[in-house]
């Protein structure tokens, strides 16, 4: 009995130490870092999977008549009925996240994924309830394993995060799904003790998963519990949300002793008034940030609290800006080793994410008719328009922005440019297809970067909104040869550089094809900053601005290979389609 009682304890011993070492494993906050198993820091830089399992309207361009998910729903059904709407939602979720997406994120650069979930697809809403229990639906589950699977193959950690929590979390309905008819999260125990168990079954079901990198509980609160602003971004105490907070932690520690629990405060993520102090270890602070000044002072409410407080920091939501403004606030986040999670990877018809889904006409229509009313679509009609908008949603048939990418990756440790795409003359080089890279190096621009300050005013940057993510300002071409955009709205000295390949050394004309409705406009070229031509001026062409002419400059010497040109604006008004390079003969 003695060996056998010694071999017990070494066995307990050894599973003691295996736990121990498993723990490892996992990411976790240690003092003021993310490290992984081996105490390496982490920087997170992911990206989230906004518009996928939770619905927000302005990502489908229907966000100043149906925000919330739950009207969004109605408009279709009662286009097309419930039958046919259960058809859509399922080929919506199917096409909206894949193991392309994923294998994508991966190669251009992410580390990590914020996953944005509805309660829904686990778990019904409570008025489904019979006696106060609580049914579990394995979509959302199986939805997550697979996300987790593809994250695993690429090495890539998955951050849960829950997006819409029963009943909704917030005033600003069209994050949470908030109805406003029936009971808040904070209005309702039942809803609380619904998401409670969610956590703790998603806890008990990945707690073994190293990828897992941590649980984001509640995705931006913003509800006035003692004070005035209905967001809560002047409450003192914030007391339910900590006691929710703390609970849930409870309820996830009691499974799973290991994984981070990322937390976030009032006033969408913000305000962390009355959350101190911590009741976790492997706890780490998660803020948000738009649209703002991208200086030290943006932030140092939350280094003060990473050094107070000894926890990480991680910025878990950004985006919606401009290249410019994203390069910015990635310097100033990983010069303060903070990680980040921009925001998000699909909206329709959009320049400021890595990809746009594109508009069909179809849904074009649908929108009009839902925004203006006037004659109903068929249902028929309809329901090919929105299953044809689910079939955009798929990576193939997404239109992938290399300058975003480009400006939260390269941009972010360099000025040197790069070309858009391979330039080779002779040919014809499209004006929106000028270099990557930052303003003034790959482009100037007078109003390149869009904040929004405290005033509430914007700041006019990109006029047109078309093709690209820069302070360039780009509109749709009607001309009878372009790539569909031009450049437009050109101020007097701003320019824009081209990198091309060129076959032969010698001397070029170059065709300038472009519209003006102004007395002139002026331009010449350079080539790594020496003059090529001289100014040429460009006529007035019409006082429409849809006329376009086309003007050459002669005789512009060229060495063989590459070569950096420069069009710079000495009087801008014009609208600028293409430059066509030929090889002057003789």
């Amino acid at each position: 009995m003695k060996k056998l009682y010694f071999g017990l304890i070494i066995f307990c011993l050894f599973l003691t130490s295996f736990n121990d070492a498993s723990a490892q494993m996992f990411l976790h906050a240690e003092g003021q870092n993310i490290v992984d198993g081996n105490g390496k820091n982490v920087l997170l830089r992911g990206l989230g999977l906004g518009g996928w399992m939770v619905q927000e309207g302005y990502m489908l361009q229907t966000g100043k008549f149906a925000g919330p998910q739950h009207i969004i729903r109605q408009k279709i059904e009662d286009l097309i009925g419930k039958e046919k709407t259960e058809i859509f939602y399922e080929a919506y979720l199917a096409n909206g996240v894949t193991k392309r997406d994923v294998d994508s994120l991966a190669s251009w650069g992410f580390n990590s994924i914020r996953l944005p979930m509805h309660y829904n697809l686990f778990t019904p809403p409570i008025e489904d309830e019979k006696n106060d229990g609580i049914t579990w639906i394995e979509k959302g589950f199986q939805m997550t394993d697979d996300v987790l699977k593809w994250c695993k193959e690429n090495q890539m950690y998955l951050i849960l995060d829950l997006h819409a929590a029963p009943g909704g979390q917030g005033n600003d309905a069209n994050i949470s799904d908030y109805d406003t008819s029936k009971p808040s999260l904070w209005e309702s125990e039942a809803n609380q003790r619904k998401m409670i168990a969610l956590w703790q079954k998603l806890a008990n079901r990945y707690k073994d998963e190293p990828w897992i990198g941590g649980y984001d509980i509640i995705n931006e609160p913003n509800w006035n519990f003692t004070e005035e602003d209905k967001n809560g971004c002047d409450e003192k105490l914030n007391a339910p949300l900590r006691l929710l907070m703390v609970d849930i932690t409870k309820a996830i520690r009691e499974v799973d002793p290991y994984h981070i629990i990322f937390i976030e405060g009032n006033c969408w993520g913000n305000n962390y008034e009355g959350i101190f102090p911590l009741w976790d270890d492997n706890t780490v602070l998660s803020f948000h940030k738009y649209w703002n000044f991208n200086t030290k002072e943006s932030i140092q409410e939350f280094l003060d609290y990473r050094k107070e407080y000894n926890v990480p920091i991680w910025l878990g939501e950004s985006g919606e800006n401009s290249n410019v403004w994203f390069k910015e606030a990635i310097n100033l986040m990983e010069a303060n080793t903070i990680g980040w999670a921009f925001w998000p990877m699909k909206k329709v018809d959009n320049i400021a994410g890595v990809t746009s889904v594109t508009k069909n006409p179809g849904f074009e229509i649908i929108l009009n008719y839902w925004k203006n009313g006037g004659e109903k679509p068929t249902e028929d009609f309809a329901f090919k328009a929105l299953m044809q908008l689910a079939e955009n949603y798929k990576m193939e048939h997404l239109t992938i922005k290399p300058d975003v990418i480009d400006g939260m990756f390269r941009q972010v440790n360099t000025n040197t440019t790069k070309p858009y795409k391979k330039n080779s003359i002779p040919g014809i080089i499209y004006a929106t297809e000028y270099d990557l890279g930052t303003n003034g190096h790959a482009y100037l621009d007078k109003d390149f970067i869009n904040y929004r300050v405290d005033t509430g005013i914007r700041v006019s940057w990109n006029k047109g909104n078309k093709m690209r993510n820069d302070g360039v300002d780009i509109q749709t071409c009607n001309d009878r040869n372009s790539n569909g955009y031009e450049v437009f709205d050109i101020q007097d000295g701003e320019w824009l550089q081209y990198t091309v390949a060129t076959e032969h050394e010698g001397a070029y004309n170059i065709s300038i094809r472009y519209s003006s409705n102004v007395t002139e406009g002026a331009l010449h070229l350079e080539n790594d900053k020496r003059l090529i031509s001289k100014v040429l001026t460009l006529p007035k062409t019409t006082n429409d601005s849809a006329i376009y002419e086309t003007i050459t400059i002669e005789n512009v010497k060229l060495s063989k290979g590459q070569n950096k040109i420069k069009l710079v604006f000495d009087k801008g008004g014009v609208i600028l389609n293409y430059l066509e390079f030929k090889r002057k003969k003789g």
